[in-house]
């Protein structure tokens, strides 16, 4: 089962707004006969690859999947009734399938005289399809807030200076996050300091994600680099600006403001990026379009790249998110601590009690 969730990891990028899917089969004798895994939407599911790949030798045998076989048909057939015709005699999956459409497949094995068991390594493999389970449970996008700031907290220098506080490998793992979102996002005062391209750079094959400005004047100027032709853009901007500016440069968005302070309602943000089919969104805004996520509770994930630099002064990694005392504080777990040429990157999840 790690294996097949190993497997899964590799359509991450791909398979929006399917969920990532690893499948491994084993033979009668328990040998490794057939692996797969769901590499884009619309294309062979997991079990259907590994099939495929262990060919006779999957009669009799064990098929393991990260997530409980589909049991409909959409684009693709039913990966349940896939497993039948292959004569495979037991399955053993991960995570029992939410999605109200696709359910029932363990159901549809066992009344075919299969044996079946779930919740091998559910937790791992849930991780694994953090952004789908996500987005079933809470109809936006997943969001992942990424940073990058010296030891001291700090994403520039008093000055305004920031190239380059992290180092080379950081910046290369951040086109990797970037390749793995729906939607990269980004507020009016990043474009105005760094002019910030936000498309994956470096890496082949990728598609590349929607650039979003959250802009609620619609300050950007044309010559931007975020409005070239590298990737679609889109500007999320407030309900009653002018935006005649933008006309042939990019695409707009009309949002109402934020209930309380400036900018934009964040839920509405995510509720129109939802409704265009994004199931993912690395935030990569400076610390207020920041700090208004986590006040919308709308921040899922942290990855922050800490640099062993001390500053001492300037803006911080993160603004106003309303909070005004340490009980109210955002509780984080660290899941994974890695070092990232001479950085530091931390992965962290709110604590489950906030979420």
């Amino acid at each position: 089962m790690r294996r097949a969730i190993e497997l899964a990891a590799r359509g991450l990028g791909s398979t929006s707004p399917n969920p990532v899917v690893g499948c491994v089969v084993l033979d009668a004798a328990g040998r490794t006969v057939g692996e797969g895994w769901h590499q884009r939407a619309g294309g062979p599911h997991a079990e259907v690859h590994a099939l495929r790949a262990a060919g006779e030798s999957a009669r009799g045998g064990t098929a393991l999947v990260t997530l409980e076989p589909c049991n409909h048909t959409g684009r693709t057939g039913p990966c349940s009734q896939a497993l039948i015709e292959a004569g495979i005699a037991r399955v053993v999956y991960a995570v029992a399938d939410p999605n109200p459409d696709a359910t029932g497949g363990a159901a549809t094995l066992r009344a075919a005289g299969i044996d079946v068991e779930g919740g091998l390594l559910a937790a791992e493999a849930a991780r694994g399809n953090e952004v789908w389970l996500t987005t079933l449970a809470r109809r936006r996008p997943f969001v992942v807030w990424k940073y990058a700031s010296t030891l001291d907290g700090r994403i520039a220098a008093a000055d305004g200076t920031s190239r380059w506080i992290t180092s080379a490998e950081s910046r290369a793992d951040v086109h990797r996050l970037r390749a793995e979102a729906d939607a990269v996002v980004a507020g009016s005062g990043t474009l105005r300091a760094d002019d910030p391209h936000l498309a994956v750079r470096g890496l082949d094959g990728v598609t590349q994600p929607l650039r979003v400005v959250v802009d609620t004047a619609a300050t950007v100027k044309p010559g931007a680099r975020v409005l070239d032709d590298a990737a679609p853009t889109l500007i999320a901007v407030a309900q009653d600006i002018g935006t005649a500016h933008l006309d042939g440069l990019a695409e707009t968005l009309r949002l109402p403001r934020a209930a309380a302070g400036p900018g934009l309602d964040i839920p509405a943000l995510l509720t129109a990026l939802y409704e265009r089919g994004v199931r993912s969104v690395l935030l990569e805004g400076g610390p207020t379009l920041a700090g208004a996520f986590v006040a919308a509770g709308a921040v899922d994930k942290a990855v922050g790249y800490l640099a062993p630099v001390l500053l001492g002064a300037g803006p911080a990694a993160l603004a106003d998110a309303g909070i005004t005392t340490i009980t109210q504080a955002l509780r984080l777990d660290v899941t994974e601590t890695v070092r990232i040429g001479p950085d530091l990157r931390i992965t962290a999840y709110p604590h489950a009690e906030e979420n």
